[in-house]
């Protein structure tokens, strides 16, 4: 997270900045709405949290870390009231899990994991209609829908993969601007808890190694919403 905070804090600086000079609030009350278009960086940790099963010899001392990801989202979120609204995201996010530690290290355990971060969270704005900061919180439930072995564990007989769907909770905090009354610049943090369960199988379909991972991702993303 150290490496995110400091150019985070620096956009943060620019959306007030850019909201103090903005045309004056929306008209919210009749504009239940807003869609936003986002840039957005995914750092998930995706350590090994537990060792279910091993029947390659698994090295000791063998971890594993996801890799970081940047990929354009959508968030629809629909207000209740000026204050209170319910939000959710669109994105598919695609990762490689690389063995970090142990005599392995280097070599790739998970190969193009694609995952469906399908979120939900309840939030409440500040100040709604001029710089609005936000805060929110709820459910989501990581759905893989492609996976393969990586060439590291392929090489340890593993040829085939899966992880497991996982319910999971999101904390998420944010700003709004307004930079005239449709349109807004945002800036958004989620912080997940997620965990998932890898098997790795053999030719003949058998299973060799079963491991849990913390995924734990941070989820950072900043664009344009337009309310309406």
């Amino acid at each position: 997270m150290r490496k995110v905070i400091a150019p985070l804090s620096g956009v943060l600086a620019l959306a007030f900045a850019g909201g103090i000079g903005a045309t004056p609030a929306m008209a919210q009350d009749d504009m239940n709405w807003q869609v936003k278009l986002l840039n957005t960086v995914v750092l998930p940790d995706g350590k090994i949290s537990r060792v279910n099963a091993d029947n390659i010899g698994l090295p000791a001392g063998t971890d594993t870390n996801a890799t970081d990801k940047y990929v354009p989202t959508v968030a629809i979120e629909y207000f209740f009231t000026p204050n209170v609204s319910l939000e959710t995201i669109c994105c598919v996010s695609q990762h490689d899990v690389d063995i970090s530690s142990g005599p392995l290290a280097g070599a790739e355990a998970v190969s193009n994991a694609q995952v469906i971060p399908a979120t939900f969270t309840l939030k409440y704005h500040f100040n709604p209609g001029g710089v609005s900061p936000y805060v929110g919180a709820g459910p989501s439930y990581f759905i893989w829908i492609d996976t393969d072995s990586g060439t590291g564990t392929t090489a340890l007989g593993a040829p085939d993969q899966t992880l497991t769907d996982e319910l999971g909770f999101a904390l998420q905090a944010g700003l709004d601007a307004p930079l005239n009354e449709v349109m807004t610049f945002s800036i958004d943090a989620k912080k997940y808890w997620m965990d998932t369960r890898s098997r790795w199988y053999d030719g003949t379909g058998a299973l060799v190694l079963d491991t849990k991972h913390k995924l734990d991702p941070w989820v950072l993303s900043a664009g344009v919403g337009f309310r309406f």
